[in-house]
């Protein structure tokens, strides 16, 4: 039988046997989060055009040739119809749930976390898709340097409890409106010179946002882009003295970095600090986390002014990076028990049984597909199950069985009445201290 359809272009599946991978990098990124103070926020996976249009920016590669947007049917009362676009990333969303949810008016500063999905439409890549996922944390209320290093030592800490120790820690200022206006002058006079080699949407940019072309992903641009101005040079005394507050913030906590002046981020509500942490182990896709602060960002969506700063990691770069660098992950878990059964009579008792070890949260097995013992085996052993139980007419006379440890091949008794649970349970604690354990 052919499948129907293939799954999109740009989207993966996570089957069972790879799933303990993500459980791992999720689980490992909510408990770091917490130890900071950031709690988890959900927010929908499409929201209102205008919204990213509004704080991404029109001029960005992602507005301008990647998100999936839709046009919804026009109601019948006759406005105008509705236009959604599934979110290309977190941040826009998260502060407008922000602002709408009244958290922004509660004890400040108000710390989020988020595990997402997003969209882009852009040429498929390793660690690239179309669909792809983000762990986010954002930080609404402070604009003291001391709440930059704050989420720049949670991105450190998740990526150093997961293993990953060839990451390097990249920073930059794109200052404030005020300096950037300087900026913005000095980068379309040294363009202008060079306008004829500029791809046509960087020529757009020229006139718009001049900042963009540094972020061009055209290997011409870049090249041209290479010995442009710097924004360092340009920052005003406030923005400056924030860069140098910073810098002794992350010395001070002996949070290794290098300044890279050509950091500018790819979305433009991005103000003063940006930085992004990059490996060598999966090659030229090495970014594996970005951020930074954007101060307009929550006026611009319609709240109160409010500094607010964050970053995004995306999954799939963080597994690939594990993978290459040899980090462990938290192995899935493992079946506690495997109950075989001979007959109707005893595929019900294992039915029973394993019910009430479930309810203990032990992980149980028991045959639904009315094999024979010898398949039965064979299963239990392919999953990897810890023990097995042989239930049969004797078995269920007697009111005990043989509970086999499928590794040692040792073969206890236990009651299959009111003491099953205790027994086994035993049973288990004294496999967790045996072995290599006890030999140590």
């Amino acid at each position: 039988m052919s499948v129907i359809t293939n799954r999109p272009k740009g989207t993966q599946d996570v089957v069972p046997a790879e799933v303990y991978k993500w459980q791992t990098v999720e689980r490992c990124a909510a408990e770091t989060a917490e130890c900071f103070g950031f709690k988890e926020i959900r927010f929908p996976t499409f929201e209102n055009t205008a919204l990213f249009k509004r704080s991404v920016g029109d001029t960005t590669d992602v507005v301008q040739k990647e998100m999936y947007s839709v046009t919804a049917k026009s109601p019948a009362n006759g406005k105008d119809p509705d236009d959604f676009t599934l979110r290309p990333e977190g941040t826009a969303g998260a502060a407008r749930a922000a602002i709408e949810n009244g958290l922004l008016n509660e004890a400040l500063p108000q710390k989020v976390y988020y595990m997402i999905s997003c969209f882009r439409h852009e040429k498929p890549q390793a660690g690239r898709l179309r669909e792809f996922h983000q762990f986010g944390a954002e930080m609404y209320g402070s604009a003291d340097a001391s709440a930059d290093a704050e989420v720049i030592a949670l991105a450190k800490s998740l990526l150093g409890r997961l293993g990953l120790e060839n990451v390097e820690l990249f920073i930059n200022s794109i200052g404030c409106p005020t300096c950037r206006a300087e900026y913005h002058k000095a980068l379309k006079k040294y363009f202008e010179g060079r306008k004829d080699e500029l791809c046509p949407t960087c020529l757009d940019r020229l006139e718009r946002n001049p900042m963009r072309i540094l972020d061009c992903k055209s290997p011409i641009c870049q090249g041209i882009a290479k010995d442009a101005p710097v924004i360092l040079d340009f920052l005003c005394d406030e923005c400056s003295d924030h860069f140098e507050k910073l810098k002794k913030y992350l010395d001070d906590m002996d949070i290794k970095f290098s300044i890279d002046p050509k950091i500018v981020r790819g979305l433009d509500y991005y103000t003063k600090t940006v930085f992004e942490f990059i490996t060598t182990d999966i090659g030229a896709q090495g970014t594996v986390c970005g951020g930074g602060r954007y101060d307009g960002l929550i006026e611009q969506l319609g709240g109160n002014p409010l500094p607010a700063l964050g970053f995004a990691m995306g999954l799939e770069r963080i597994i690939m990076t594990m993978e290459a660098a040899g980090s462990e992950f938290v192995p899935a878990k493992k079946c506690d028990l495997y109950i075989a059964s001979m007959g109707e009579a005893a595929q019900k008792k294992a039915a029973v049984l394993a019910n009430a070890l479930r309810s203990e949260g032990y992980f149980v097995e028991f045959d639904t597909m009315n094999r024979g013992l010898k398949p039965q085996m064979k299963y239990a052993n392919k999953i990897g199950a810890t023990f097995t139980l042989v239930l049969g007419d004797n078995e269920l006379e007697t009111g005990a069985a043989k509970l086999k440890n499928m590794d040692s091949g040792e073969q206890t008794n236990i009651s299959l009445g009111d003491k099953f649970i205790d027994e086994f349970s035993n049973s288990i604690v004294a496999e967790m201290f045996s072995g290599d354990i006890l030999g140590e």
